[in-house]
């Protein structure tokens, strides 16, 4: 993890219990989990050891714009990803983890050997540095004080619709672009393509290259079909049938408008009807059990991948794998010749934790993650576990 921006860690202030019916609306489909709740509860009556706070973590903070979970969270305690007991400090103040708001004060009380999160009642009304207990209150929001985010969503915003695995090799019969228009042999936005297949209802669609194999990298296994993202087109005219001069029935190709092009688009590529926006939020969170497995990819051509990078792991929604598990990455160890002994011994060295993970999208097999930070490059098949 790169060093804090301190203007970023500010975000699990709560002197919000509801939110406007509008910001309500937006978040009601984002409901705290069970366990989630259940550590908040456990943490809320006594506070958080001593132990599990981060060593400079500040007597009080504000909320600013930008801020995110991640960023508040690792601001307090040790481990950013153990947000719920941040969360769960102060159970009347911070009722929503998902609903927090710029302009929030966090007062960190400190009292037999245990910690927890107060409101400062200056923000809402009251001498400013007073700590109060508030019942929960209709919050007036500006409408551009949006609720802060789990991570910074522009690292993962543009792989949502981008970054697909199919479960099966769907586009080797999805609908296809069979020409391009007159006079141009690759497409760029603005441009018409020509396309034939079984549309459905659809009229947004996604564009991809030819599909490729994701395998198991110690197995073998063929984990799903991993589709190169070239852009987006726009159904114009549907396909249809006319009378050939000899009289005879013939197809006519449907009519698409490129509406972006990330790649040039030819002849061939596949088109996947565009999915409804989600809307979710990543909270990150440690998986519940133990979970282990390899990165069976890096997205894009690279060899290896860094910082803020994409990577594909052999694990997925079989494995109990959810959106927001934070993991571990690990370096297997080098093998050496132990020369310092009458006969040299040939050892293998420990395996040294060198990364974090952000897991945002999940396939039954596959999962996408972010690299959040690490130390060496990210090659194939290196190992990941829980935090």
């Amino acid at each position: 993890m790169p060093a804090a921006r301190p203007a970023h860690f500010s975000v699990l202030a709560a002197c919000l219990a509801f939110a406007t019916a509008s910001a309500w609306a937006q978040t009601s489909q984002l409901p705290v989990t069970p366990d989630q709740r259940r550590v908040a509860e456990q943490v809320a009556s006594a506070g958080v050891p001593l132990s599990e706070l981060a060593a400079d973590a500040p007597d009080q903070h504000t909320v600013k714009a930008g801020d995110t979970l991640w960023d508040i969270s690792q601001l307090f305690l040790k481990s950013p990803w153990r947000w719920p007991e941040l969360w769960g400090m102060n159970r009347d103040q911070i009722r929503n983890p998902h609903l927090i708001y710029p302009g929030q004060v966090l007062l960190l009380v400190k009292s037999d050997g245990r910690a927890r999160l107060q409101l400062a009642q200056g923000v809402c009304g009251g001498a400013a540095g007073d700590a109060v207990k508030l019942s929960p209150r209709m919050r007036i929001a500006s409408l551009d004080a949006n609720p802060i985010t789990a991570i910074p969503l522009n690292l993962i915003q543009p792989f949502l619709t981008e970054a697909v695995v199919f479960d099966t090799d769907k586009l080797a019969s999805a609908p296809r672009i069979v020409a391009a228009q007159e006079g141009h042999v690759m497409l760029g936005q603005g441009d018409l393509a020509y396309a034939r297949g079984d549309f459905g209802n659809a009229v947004d669609f996604r564009i991809f290259r030819t599909s490729r194999v994701l395998r198991d990298p110690t197995t073998g296994e063929v984990l799903g079909y991993e589709a190169p993202y070239v852009g987006t087109a726009e159904l114009t005219r549907a396909a249809e049938t006319r009378k050939a001069p000899g009289g005879a029935q013939e197809p006519v190709p449907a009519t698409m408008k490129i509406t972006l092009a990330r790649k040039e688009v030819g002849v061939g590529d596949r088109l996947a009807p565009t999915p409804p926006r989600n809307f979710d939020r990543y909270v990150p969170h440690a998986p519940e059990q133990a979970v282990a497995g390899q990165i069976a990819g890096i997205y894009g051509d690279a060899l290896n991948a860094g910082q803020n990078q994409i990577v594909a792991l052999n694990r997925g929604k079989r494995d109990n794998i959810e959106r927001g598990h934070v993991l571990a990455l690990w370096r297997d160890g080098s093998r050496i010749l132990d020369k310092t002994q009458e006969k040299p011994e040939t050892v293998k060295l420990p395996d040294e934790r060198h990364g974090v993970l952000f897991v945002f999208e999940v396939f039954e097999r596959v999962s996408y993650a972010l690299i959040i930070s690490v130390k060496e490059p990210v090659r194939v098949g290196d190992r990941f576990t829980q935090p």
